[in-house]
């Protein structure tokens, strides 16, 4: 049960790509008492259907103006939900735009990315399968920032597609098939990469399956805010991370 005022025990801010949908649902239902979700939308470019690198490279402008605006509310922590626009420039980008966050909002920030290698640091895992919706140039650069994060990567696979609505219509079967074929024996985690996916319901399944962690952009991202508000609520039905 709720009680006003609404998000007494937490407020997490997020600015989310304006073409999708996924990751406001499970924040919300991953969403412990006590815990809400403020959002804020940027464009990733003017055809969704199409995204470039350029476009994912290109968003940090607009996401600090949507910062700067959703600082206004009596937030605990913001998260820039997009997993690729948070790696497609290299980690040290990445920091140095988080820390533009925080001197803009004057709370604790994060990014997509970010929270994907803190969740797997949190679980002492090294070497990790990454499973993506995205074409092999992206992937390259997914690649690069999380060796980077001196992660091993055993596997990764990608499924080609550049349009923002496809991979926020992917079914759940899809998804879950792409966690089953990157995994391999010596991964001691599986990454499903991107907050457009639907994954955070398949987490206690594969895990099953697996035998092994399974991470999502959004179950990772909506984690390290909950850390980051010092909320430590150990969830139901997603995933290892929420035990520690």
């Amino acid at each position: 049960m709720e009680y006003a005022p609404y998000g007494w025990r937490a407020k997490i801010g997020l600015i989310y790509i304006a073409s999708a949908y996924a990751m406001e649902v499970e924040f919300n239902q991953m969403a412990p008492e006590g815990v809400t979700t403020h959002t804020s939308r940027v464009a990733l470019c003017e055809r969704p259907e199409q995204f470039t690198i350029s476009d994912l490279s290109t968003l940090q402008e607009d996401v600090l103006e949507a910062t700067k605006l959703l600082a206004q509310a009596p937030l605990n922590t913001i998260a820039f939900g997009c997993t690729s626009g948070s790696f497609v420039n290299g980690v040290k980008y990445d920091k140095e735009f988080i820390n533009q966050m925080e001197t803009i909002a004057n709370m604790p920030c994060t990014t997509t990315a970010n929270s994907v290698v803190e969740a797997l640091k949190s679980l002492n895992i090294k070497k990790v399968a990454i499973a993506t919706p995205y074409e092999k140039d992206v992937n390259d650069l997914a690649y690069q920032y999380f060796t980077d994060c001196d992660l091993q990567i055993t596997n990764m696979t990608g499924l080609g597609i550049m349009n923002d609505y496809e991979i926020s219509n992917l079914d759940i079967h899809s998804i879950y098939q792409m966690a089953i074929d990157v995994n391999t024996d010596d991964a001691e985690a599986v990454f499903i990469s991107c907050t457009g996916l639907s994954a955070a319901n398949l987490i206690k399944v594969l895990e099953e399956d697996l035998q092994k962690p399974v991470i999502t952009s959004n179950q990772a991202t909506f984690w390290h805010t909950l850390r980051l508000s010092n909320v430590k609520a150990n969830l139901k039905n997603f995933g290892q991370l929420f035990d520690r």
